[in-house]
């Protein structure tokens, strides 16, 4: 059978086979789309790293509740609405001018799932899990982050029972600035350590 002709198709190839499979299993009253639209929507916007951003931009704004999110991030973390799954234990780890903080999952793939989404895919892997303890630096310098030399790294391996949030370091400039302009600032990447905070353009 030919196949020599043009597809009129802007997905890459894995989102194709992702469109093709939900229009197969919709098809066969499998699945409900709007069903499939509401848990997307859930972990794009309400269970996503704008949540852990959020965090991180009161952690910022409010030294009161940087004190509490460094005692007790469970609590402080809920205090704004986010818990649930894979995140009910939860330890804020802040990065400071001596310290760097980098998060991994050795065993499996732990991950607060409350206040960062869906783990990405590298976190997953046995690469990513097995060299951040032997080598933070080098993975570190992989996702393009060089520190100084003199920057001690401390790598936390999340559990069943706990999961970390790194707390970047506030980007100077941004005296001010109100948390929802803060929170801009903060990638999933850099509350997971393998980035900094954006700098304000």
């Amino acid at each position: 059978m030919s196949h020599d002709h043009d597809h009129d198709n802007e997905l890459d190839p894995f989102a194709a086979r992702v469109r093709a499979l939900e229009t197969i299993l919709t098809q066969k009253g499998l699945i409900d789309p709007a069903a499939i639209d509401v848990i997307v929507d859930t972990y794009e916007t309400k269970v996503g790293p704008r949540n852990g951003a959020r965090v991180v931009a009161r952690a910022w704004s409010d030294p009161a509740y940087a004190d509490w999110l460094k005692r007790d991030a469970t609590a402080a973390i809920a205090s704004l609405g986010y818990t649930g799954r894979q995140g009910e234990h939860m330890q804020a780890v802040f990065n400071t001018e001596e310290t760097h903080n980098l998060v991994v999952c050795t065993l499996c793939s732990c991950y607060p799932w409350s206040v960062l989404g869906l783990p990405p895919v590298w976190y997953k892997a046995p690469p990513y899990r097995s060299r951040a303890v032997i080598d933070p630096r080098g993975v570190l310098e992989e996702f393009g982050l060089t520190l100084p030399k003199d920057k001690k790294i401390r790598v936390w391996d999340s559990t069943t029972e706990l999961r970390y949030l790194v707390v970047p370091m506030r980007p100077k400039g941004t005296e001010g600035w109100s948390e929802e302009q803060l929170a801009d600032l903060v990638s999933r990447d850099a509350m997971i350590g393998t980035a900094l905070a954006k700098q304000p353009e």
